[in-house]
């Protein structure tokens, strides 16, 4: 009960800080948000258009986490898991607060569950990070970023939000690591401590689900 309290007083907090407390929403945000979904990325900074399109790729990392906490849970995974594509920690909180801890899997591996599943998931997110990472590397400049997270709530709130997802996956990873029979202390804190990439590598490296066997009637 603690653990839901804290975590509901964390999304509380947050969507307070973002509507009372971020910089004021910018008359250009729209036009930036337009330019980031089209690929006109120009005039954009490197960095904005890399943070952006990584928070593409984390939700798909918690995906890959909660196609199979979902199971057996009060409330699927997979309402909140669609909405964090588009707000990130603000859909991935409420599930945390109401989902239940699942240490085991014993339901049915559907094409869904196999997809996030399969190896070549991990590896193709990973190449899209690290892409985006060098993009940002070779196109992006650092002041000019903090210049946006200091008077831009999108670019600010955007980039806090990279850092709850951080926070929040070591978090689901620990059950992860229990339903595949894993050591955990290693990977909870390389998922921790390299954000977005730990969780990358945790994915292409993780043991497969132990089969379920089959009860027959």
């Amino acid at each position: 009960m603690a653990a839901r309290i804290g975590l509901g007083a964390v999304w509380l907090a947050f969507v307070v800080y973002t509507f009372g407390f971020a910089p004021p929403d910018s008359p250009q945000t729209g036009e930036l948000l337009q330019k980031l979904i089209s690929g006109n990325w120009q005039a954009v900074d490197g960095w904005v258009v890399a943070l952006f399109n990584w928070m593409g790729v984390y939700p798909a990392v918690f995906a890959a986490v909660l196609a199979t906490d979902g199971e057996r849970q009060r409330v699927p995974a997979w309402p909140f898991v669609t909405a964090s594509f588009l707000v990130g920690a603000f859909a991935i909180l409420p599930y945390m607060v109401l989902r239940d801890p699942q240490p085991t899997f014993s339901g049915v591996r559907s094409r869904w569950i196999g997809v996030w599943e399969h190896p070549a998931t991990g590896v193709v997110l990973l190449a899209i990070a690290l892409f985006f990472g060098a993009y940002g590397i070779s196109n992006g400049d650092l002041q000019t970023f903090i210049a946006l997270w200091q008077t831009n709530r999108f670019v600010h709130v955007m980039s806090l939000d990279f850092g709850l997802l951080t926070l929040l996956l070591p978090w689901l990873v620990g059950d992860d690591l229990s339903r595949r029979t894993m050591d955990g202390d290693y990977w909870v804190a390389v998922t921790g401590l390299l954000p977005l990439v730990g969780g990358l590598i945790y994915l292409c490296r993780r043991s497969p689900l132990p089969e379920v066997p089959l009860v027959s009637k």
